[in-house]
C-alpha cells in the first residue's frame, strides 16, 4: 500500500523537524516543492526553466508547472512505497490536481497532518533567530544563545536579525498563512484526512502524536 501523507502547519510549528522524524521512521522521502524548484533550476531541466521565468519575477510557479515536477519526483525510486509532501497543496484546487496525479500512480492521500501552536511560541520561535554574517550560523535568543551576545561562537563574526525573522514580519507570515490555507483545511476536514497535532509540546510528545496518527491511518485502511 502506498503512503501519501501532507503536512500542513504555519512558520514555526515545527514541520521540517517532524517531516525529519517520519522520513527516518517510516522510510518514505519527505519532499518540499521549493526544494524541487531549486533542484530543477539548478539542473537546468526544462521544468526548471520555465519555472525559473516565474520565480525570477516574483510570480508564483502555475499549478500545472508544480505538478509536473512532483509527477517525476514521485516516479523515482525513493518514492516507490509514497512520500511526505509539504508545501503543496495550498489550496483546494492544488489538492484536486494532486489527487488526480496520485489516483494515476495508484496511489492516495492517505493522511493529512496540521501541525498547530499558538501564535506566541511561533512567533518566540521564529522572531528569536539570528544569523552571522560570515557562515550563516543560527542562534535563537531563548533556544540556542550565543556565548557573547551580537558575536557567533564558531567564526567570531557579527550576528544580525534577517527581515524575515523580525517580529512584525513574523506575524504577517503567520497570518498570511492562515487565510491562505483555511480553505484546505478544510477541504482535508471534510474528507476525513485531516488530523490535528499540537506542535506546542516537546519534539518528543509531538513525534509521538504524529507516530499515532499514522500508526490509526494505516490500521483503518482497508
Amino acid at each position: 500500500m502506498l503512503t501519501y501523507i501532507v503536512l500542513l502547519g504555519p512558520p514555526g510549528a515545527g514541520k521540517g523537524t517532524q517531516s525529519k522524524v517520519m522520513a527516518n521512521e517510516l522510510n518514505l522521502p519527505h519532499i518540499s516543492t521549493g526544494d524541487i524548484f531549486r533542484e530543477n533550476i539548478k539542473n537546468g531541466t526544462p521544468l526548471g526553466r520555465l519555472a525559473d521565468t516565474f520565480i525570477s519575477k516574483g510570480q508564483l510557479v502555475p499549478d500545472d508547472v508544480t505538478i509536473a515536477m512532483l509527477r517525476e519526483r514521485f516516479t523515482q525510486s525513493d518514492c516507490k512505497n509514497g512520500t511526505i509532501l509539504d508545501g503543496f497543496p495550498r489550496t483546494p484546487t492544488q489538492a484536486d490536481e494532486l489527487e488526480i496525479l496520485l489516483n494515476s500512480l495508484g496511489g492516495r492521500v492517505n493522511l493529512v497532518l496540521f501541525i498547530t501552536a499558538p501564535v506566541e511560541s511561533l512567533i518566540e520561535r521564529l522572531a528569536g533567530r539570528w544569523t552571522c554574517k560570515a557562515g550563516g550560523h543560527i542562534f535563537h535568543e531563548s533556544f540556542n544563545p550565543p556565548k557573547k551576545k551580537g558575536v557567533c561562537d564558531i567564526d567570531g563574526s557579527e550576528l544580525f536579525q534577517r527581515d524575515d525573522d523580525k517580529a512584525e514580519t513574523v506575524l504577517n507570515r503567520i497570518e498570511i498563512y492562515k487565510k491562505q490555507t483555511s480553505p484546505l483545511i478544510q477541504y482535508y476536514t471534510e474528507r476525513g484526512l485531516l488530523v490535528e497535532i499540537n506542535g506546542f509540546e516537546s519534539i518528543e510528545k509531538v513525534s509521538a502524536q504524529v507516530m499515532a496518527a499514522v500508526q490509526e491511518a494505516k490500521n483503518s485502511q482497508p
